[in-house]
């Protein structure tokens, strides 16, 4: 279990760094996946919710210590492993060389590990945990609800992931088809996808949308206009889309207060899917961004 010290030093014995109010660490969870921990350094009263970030195909990089860091400030307790650490050429994972092929029964493993060394944590409120994917790991957090030990989990947080058209059906990768899964998930999802994302299209985002609906599950989905895929990613200048990724940022800070509310009633179905994008939208248009 990881000891937390809260403390106003740069760096403590447990190596605790604070910056901005914020307390960091670099841990090693259960099974020996490496983390990094992001958290307010100081204590507010009662228990934290807190969040386990899932990062895009380039692995445990600045960018995703960035959002952690974020969640913090924003009052969540946050880690994000690094679910690609096994990759034996990490300088070219990290450049977008070369991927990795996680595999839903690997990202049951790691996030059930994860949520369990957050779930320890005594600032922690164990039923206040929300997992979130980003591209390449958008559908894990809906299979480990589905699937995993730990599908108590609060909600599901999906960006510009899971609704692709490959990810519908079963492969040496994916255990179940898509639909399958949404089926079974009991807790609140949120989506934010891209009009001019070149992976996923709008007709995808229906699918993924009519899935949920069939299913009658809890849902804010949003379609943000002009926005490519990896938009949230101030490091890629060519992705980022400074006013759609302040916007979606706190659409998800909005929707994680809802369901984290005291009182939040888990029985009550709310649908929400709201859809910006030009009258002259087609798929073809889009391309990749750098």
């Amino acid at each position: 279990m990881l000891a937390l010290t809260l403390q106003r030093s740069e760096a403590s014995d447990g190596g605790n760094k604070i910056v901005d109010g914020v307390v960091t660490k670099n841990i090693v969870c259960a099974g020996g996946l490496p983390a990094f921990f992001a958290a307010p350094a100081t204590q507010v009263a009662g228990k934290m919710p807190a969040i386990v970030l899932m990062h895009e195909r380039y692995g445990l990089v600045k960018h995703t210590r960035d959002l952690a860091e974020r969640f913090a400030r924003d009052g969540f307790a946050c880690l994000a492993p690094d679910f690609f650490y096994k990759h034996p050429d990490q300088e070219a994972l990290h450049r977008g060389d070369v991927g990795y092929a996680l595999t839903d029964g690997e990202a049951i493993e790691y996030l059930d590990s994860a949520v369990a060394e957050l779930a320890a944590l005594p600032q922690v409120d164990p039923q206040k945990i929300a997992v979130k994917g980003v591209c390449q790991t958008g559908r894990h957090p809906l299979v480990l609800a589905a699937e995993g030990k730990s599908r108590n989990i609060a909600a599901a947080l999906v960006w510009y992931g899971a609704a692709n058209a490959r990810e519908w059906a079963p492969s040496d990768r994916h255990m179940k088809p898509l639909d399958d899964m949404l089926a079974r998930i009991e807790c609140p999802v949120l989506g934010i996808f891209g009009e001019a994302d070149h992976l996923i299209s709008l007709a995808d985002v229906r699918r993924f949308r009519d899935s949920l609906d069939h299913h009658d599950k809890t849902y804010t989905i949003r379609v943000f206009a002009g926005a490519p895929h990896g938009w949230l990613n101030d490091t890629m200048p060519g992705r980022y889309r400074r006013d759609a990724a302040e916007a979606a940022w706190a659409l998800q800070l909005a929707f994680l207060r809802r369901i984290f509310a005291p009182g939040y009633d888990k029985t009550l179905r709310v649908q929400v899917y709201e859809c910006e994008h030009s009258a002259d939208y087609h798929f073809s248009k889009n391309v990749r961004m750098e």
